[in-house]
């Protein structure tokens, strides 16, 4: 069992681990694994806490019900899985910059909080507009041979190729 204490694991292995996840979840609860959708719920439910039942009158929330349910469980266990990894493979620190992002732009965690935020809000807006995130296109969807979550996942990668290149190279 010493790759639980592996800061990095194979791609392969994980990829292995993903596919027969995938599997397993489509076998017992007869969805597919995705997680966008838990972030929209997310959002509701905070709404929810300002406006109280109010959100339910908004048509987005009638069809995207503001609630916890198997997805945004997955999201949680995906963080409380990461930390867990990341305490066994003593690879858990606190960090606000990484290496990377300094040696390019500095290091202000203002400017990195900002960046962060900008690319979260540009990723659940792509996600939503796109019906799916990279694990409900990327994984189930190409599972299960979809053109169209093969046609997303393909500029998934188009898109984040050209991110990484116009941040460092272009505007760093």
């Amino acid at each position: 069992m010493e790759i639980i204490n592996e800061v990095r694991w194979s791609p392969y292995a994980v990829g292995i681990g993903i596919g027969v996840l995938s599997w397993l979840t489509f076998l017992i609860s007869g969805k597919p694994l995705a997680s966008s959708t838990s972030f929209a719920r997310t959002s509701g439910m905070i709404e929810k806490l300002f406006r109280g039942d109010k959100v339910h009158d908004k048509p987005y929330y009638q069809k995207t019900k503001p609630r916890v349910e198997w997805q945004w469980m997955l999201v949680l266990g995906i963080a409380i899985g990461a930390f867990i990894s990341a305490l066994f493979s003593g690879d858990f620190r606190g960090q606000w910059i990484p290496s990377l992002w300094e040696s390019a732009f500095g290091a202000s965690r203002l400017l990195r909080l900002a960046i962060a935020l900008l690319g979260g809000v540009f990723l659940g807006f792509g996600a939503r507009w796109g019906s799916g995130c990279t694990s409900g296109h990327g994984i189930s969807g190409t599972l299960q041979l979809a053109v169209s979550s093969w046609i997303s996942a393909i500029c998934f990668f188009i898109g984040g190729i050209f991110a990484a290149w116009l941040l460092y190279h272009i505007i760093a």
